[in-house]
Parts: structure tokens; sequence; C-alpha cells
């Protein structure tokens, strides 16, 4: 394993297409594995961060309100919201499409085309973005549910899917089927958009701070609990009727974060206590990839092929390591 000591909160840890690492930090910088330092919002710290739609580099949010794209060789200022803190931020590969919430406004950016603008408002603040499979639907999470729109289309109205109390976290089922949220409460809620028929998914003993689809969208993974919990999304009902499965039990900690392989069973959970494993739902093979304690694990991600995996902690431990299972 390669590790590094930040001195600072990691927001995000993350992979660009290449395949090397990058970690954006609260002291708001963007640091690449490789050894460069990028002073992404020199005067805040980095709240959300995304891969850039290139493949190259990483999207970050700041509460300084600036929207910037850091590459190895610098920084460029992408957008600024006049110093208004910028909560969330998601980006879409397929079409280019780079989302980011400002207060009760997601605003969609297109990579690719430095003309285009869109705005997207809504009664309450949005809390969390992410783009459907296709990059063409944005859904926005706020109080009293999710929106859905066209993130292309100008003048619309958006499919509304409501369910009361405060969202927090948002992500599509791979096949554009299902939405579901994290909520402030200890749950999710899920949505199947053809009827928007409810799916209601309790039992947490702690908020839900990570969602990864896995297994060509068959599982979702989540935090939340002293394991992984994870629920079946095969068939027209998902996880309707169904219970979820708890991955990894350990009374002694919580798991925080989660990220899953998006065409295989391979899943990683980052815990309270620092630790890390790596399982192959397929197999039950689990195997502690960290074993050492330490700080939270704050960010967490697979890479692309799913053989490495990076990490990061409140306290500002990170690292990359191989993963084999």
């Amino acid at each position: 394993m390669t590790a590094f000591a930040f001195d600072a909160y990691v927001t995000a840890a993350l992979f660009e297409r290449s395949g090397r690492a990058a970690f954006a930090l609260g002291d708001g910088t963007v640091r690449f594995e490789t050894g460069e330092t990028v002073e992404a919002h020199p005067n805040g710290s980095v709240q959300c961060a995304a891969p850039h739609p290139s493949g190259e580099g990483v999207v970050t949010g700041g509460d300084d309100g600036r929207l910037v794209w850091s590459k190895a060789d610098g920084a460029v200022e992408l957008a600024d919201a006049r110093g208004r803190w910028i909560d969330a931020v998601a980006a879409a590969p397929e079409t280019g499409l780079i989302a980011y919430a400002v207060g009760k406004e997601a605003r969609v950016l297109d990579a690719k085309d430095a003309a285009f603008a869109r705005v997207f408002a809504h009664e309450r603040s949005v809390a969390d973005l992410a783009f459907d499979a296709k990059g063409r639907k944005l859904a926005c999470a706020t109080y009293g549910g999710a929106a859905v729109w066209f993130a292309r289309i100008a003048e619309q109205k958006p499919q509304t899917l409501k369910w009361a109390g405060s969202h927090v976290g948002v992500v599509w089922s791979p096949d554009g089927k299902f939405l579901v949220t994290a909520m402030q409460e200890n749950a999710l809620h899920g949505w199947r958009l053809s009827d928007a028929k409810d799916m209601r998914m309790g039992g947490y003993p702690a908020k839900i701070k990570s969602l990864s689809f896995l297994a060509k969208g068959m599982l979702l993974a989540t935090s939340g609990a002293n394991g992984a919990v994870v629920w079946q999304f095969t068939g027209n009902n998902g996880p309707m009727g169904k219970e979820a499965a708890e991955i990894g039990h350990d009374e002694s900690a919580m798991v925080t974060r989660v990220s899953g392989a998006p065409d295989k069973t391979v899943l990683a959970a980052g815990l309270d206590d620092g630790r890390l494993w790596v399982a192959d739902l397929k197999t039950s093979k689990l195997e502690r990839v960290k074993a050492e304690k330490g700080a939270a694990v704050t960010a967490l991600s697979l890479s692309p092929k799913a053989d490495r995996l990076a990490w990061g902690d409140e306290d500002g431990g990170a690292g990359v390591l191989a993963v084999a299972v």
C-alpha cells in the first residue's frame, strides 16, 4: 500500500480514467498519487468532488463558491457562484455534462461547450445530484423528495418524486428504472420511475452517507450499519418485498463508506475505526486489506478496473492499495 499523510480532512478519493488516484481535501487542495498538489480552492475547502467527464482530473466544489477542474498540471475555474457554497457535484462522461448544487438551484454546464448553461430551481435546498447512466437526466435530492430533470432542456417541469423528510443523497440504478435517496433519518427511500411506486428501505442503526451500485446494477450497497447493507435490484420490482443482506458485520465498528465495482461483484468498505475490507459477493471471500485502526474513513473508491482502492480519513490519512479478491 502507498500511504499518505495530508493533515486535512479527505473529502473524496477518486480515480482518473487512467487509473491514477486523486484526493480532494478540506484544505482546498487536490493531491495526486504521483505527487502533484493543485491549489484548487486557495481561500476555502473542498465540499464535494467528482471525476471530470473527460476522465482526466477532478471537478471540485468549494465553500468559496467556485467550481474548479484540477489536473496534475494545474486548475481551471469552471464557474463562480459568488461566494455561495457548492454542496454537491456530479459529472456525466457519456454527455460531458457537469452539474453542481448552489442553494436551491441545480446548475448544469457542458465541458465541451462553454456557452451552454442550465439552471433548475427548487423550493428547498438541493443536497445531492446524480446523472443517470446515459447522462441525459439529472436527479436532485431535496426536502420532501427528489426531482428528475432532462439535463439539456431549458424550460420544463421536472418529474417530482415525493416522500416526507429531508433527502440528502441520491443514486440511479444503472438501468434507469429506479431512483434511491438517503434520508436525514436512518433510512433509504426509493421509487420505481415507471409508476413512481414507493420503496421503503429502513432498519438502519445510523445515517447512510454512502451508496454504490455494483454487479451490473443487480445490487445496491450502502453504509449505515455494522456491515455493508446490500439490497437486490433484480426483476421489475427491485428490492420491493426482499430483505437486505449485511456483509462483513462487526459489532465493534460501523461502515462509513462503500464502493462497488460496476460490472463485478466486488465491494469495498471503510469503517469508522479506520479499517478497510474488500469482498467478492459471489464467492463470499472477504479480505481485510487495512487491519490497523485509525480515524474514520471519509472517502473510498475502487479504480475503473476494480484492481486498486483509494481511501482517505477525517484526519488526513490516505492511501492506495492493490485489490485481489
